[in-house]
């Protein structure tokens, strides 16, 4: 058999028009939707996110407010700037972009950020709602990932779903999604024993690892008809790739997500989707 490609771009250009039009109908009510990204050095992967951010932003109607602070910004500094953006309400969501400088607390910076405004869905209020099941703004990888399977209609019910991952931004957010669709939901991680195992048993096979010196998902550890969705990104031999031997896995997989052009138009389509969502809440239109 060969697998379907999962289209991250397609997925998230529908994402997008759905966007443009609540912008459409938000301005028409007298709500210009904004959002104020805040980049702390002068990392080039993270400047290049918040590029892409802003400019996905200007693709929908979504005014930016940009704030590109030295490395050595301060805790105290960095605590004013988020209560100035949390008490602006001109501004509907406050996106810091991560990581952060060793001399700021990545923890207390993102619980800093009103619950309302957080469109990354990181701090601990929303995380809380998320464990729920009664999030609105939501992790914005996670869900694209879950986007995308209604998008192909791959239905979670019953399935069992293994993550590779147990970051806050993507494999615990993800699990609480997937429970939420009635999947059965295994977490595996860099302690985890007999990953290969784990893996072949798996109907929904979820990786995002990031680093192929370290891992590489190949076919023999993908079950036969399983969903293959990669969030990994690293460098090889010049060229963006995610953790999966993609060309060998599509001929096993039903779904498998490439890089680039799977996971990571969705994160930036999702983002969009909770700025739209933040100016909604502020003016009363969605409960919070």
């Amino acid at each position: 058999m060969t697998g379907q490609k999962i289209d991250g771009i397609t997925v998230s250009n529908t994402v997008k028009e759905r966007v443009r039009k609540a912008v459409q109908e938000l301005k028409s009510e007298g709500i210009t939707p904004c959002l104020a990204t805040i980049l702390v050095g002068e990392n080039l992967a993270s400047a290049t996110y918040v590029k892409n951010k802003q400019k996905g932003c200007a693709e929908v109607g979504i005014i930016t407010k940009d704030h590109k602070l030295p490395e050595s910004f301060s805790q105290q500094e960095m605590n004013s700037l988020v209560d100035l953006l949390n008490k602006d309400h001109s501004v509907h969501g406050i996106l810091i972009q991560l990581p952060l400088p060793k001399q700021l607390d990545e923890f207390s910076t993102i619980s800093r950020i009103s619950p309302i405004k957080d469109v990354d869905g990181l701090t601990p209020y929303n995380v809380g709602l998320l464990s729920s099941g009664k999030a609105i703004l939501k992790p914005c990888t996670p869900s694209g990932i879950m986007e995308m399977f209604d998008y192909y209609k791959i239905d979670l019910a019953g399935k069992h779903a293994v993550i590779i991952n147990r970051s806050n931004l993507v494999g615990k957010p993800l699990y609480h999604l997937l429970l939420e669709k009635n999947a059965t939901v295994t977490t595996c991680h860099s302690k985890t024993q007999n990953l290969k195992e784990h893996c072949q048993n798996a109907d929904i096979l979820i990786t995002a690892i990031g680093d192929r010196t370290k891992f590489i998902l190949t076919a023999d550890m993908v079950k036969e008809g399983a969903v293959v969705i990669d969030v990994g990104i690293s460098r090889e031999n010049g060229k963006i790739a995610g953790d999966t031997d993609y060309e060998e896995i599509v001929k096993k997989a039903s779904f498998v997500t490439p890089v680039p052009g799977g996971v990571g138009p969705m994160t930036v389509a999702m983002l969009l989707k909770n700025t739209v969502t933040a100016a909604s809440i502020s003016k009363g239109f969605v409960s919070d």
